[in-house]
């Protein structure tokens, strides 16, 4: 799940769906158990790690495997496809994307 960063919190619409998503999972016997997922967050300067926090709270408590990449999911930017320019991002993305891939593998197997 991925949301940008608004006073230092994730959307509004992103938290509807965790808050509605978790609800639903917890009624029917936990349909997002042994799930995977990865937090991926748009930020233009500050709060970003919160909102890191609160997408991979609602993984956590719904007993999903998290995902983790070699720094924090989270691209810098104002304007849209200001992240390309943030080299480091760019490489923390394309490791979750390997981790993730890695993960999604060894649980097929």
């Amino acid at each position: 799940l991925g949301s940008p960063t608004y006073f230092a919190d994730m959307t509004t619409r992103m938290k509807a769906l965790i808050e509605r998503a978790g609800l639903v999972s917890k009624l029917n016997g936990g349909l997002l158990k042994h799930k995977v997922g990865a937090a991926v967050v748009a930020v233009r300067r500050a709060g970003a790690t919160h909102v890191f926090s609160s997408i991979n709270y609602f993984f956590l408590i719904s007993q999903m495997f998290v995902v983790g990449s070699s720094y924090w999911n989270l691209g810098i930017g104002l304007n849209p496809g200001d992240v390309m320019n943030d080299k480091e991002g760019i490489t923390t993305f394309k490791d979750l994307g390997q981790n993730f891939a890695y993960l999604l593998q060894k649980l097929k197997t």
